[in-house]
């Protein structure tokens, strides 16, 4: 099994920033995607952003130069840096990790969210 931890949601004025983490622990052997999502309720998860093994990265156009994906793969770590918030990006962020867990089977696993909640 593979758990996904994250933290560093929370409360944060429109114009702030907010550092999100996603650490992956359990029985894998690698991690070849991770991505951040987000689902307001009533609505489908949306993907925020993603990044490839190879650290290509990909963004939803609404968050495009103010939010950044990146990771640390000696943690098994990936982050989500928001900047410039705005109300409308109030809502549960989710990690999400694919790889290949120790059994040699594909696994794809979801964080537990954390809310991020931008004043006006």
């Amino acid at each position: 099994q593979v758990q996904l931890v994250e933290s560093g949601g929370g409360l944060v004025q429109a114009g702030g920033s907010l550092r999100l983490s996603c650490a992956a622990s359990g029985r894998f052997l690698v991690i070849n995607y991770m991505a951040w999502y987000r689902q307001a309720p009533g609505e489908p998860r949306e993907l925020v952003a993603d990044i490839a093994t190879g650290g290509a990265t990909n963004y939803v156009d609404s968050v495009k130069g103010r939010f950044i994906i990146s990771k640390d793969s000696a943690k098994n770590t990936v982050y989500l840096q928001m900047n410039s918030l705005k109300p409308e990006d109030t809502t549960v962020y989710y990690c999400h990790v694919r790889g290949t867990a120790t059994s040699a089977r594909a696994f794809d696993s979801w964080g537990q969210g954390t809310q991020v909640t931008v004043s006006s």
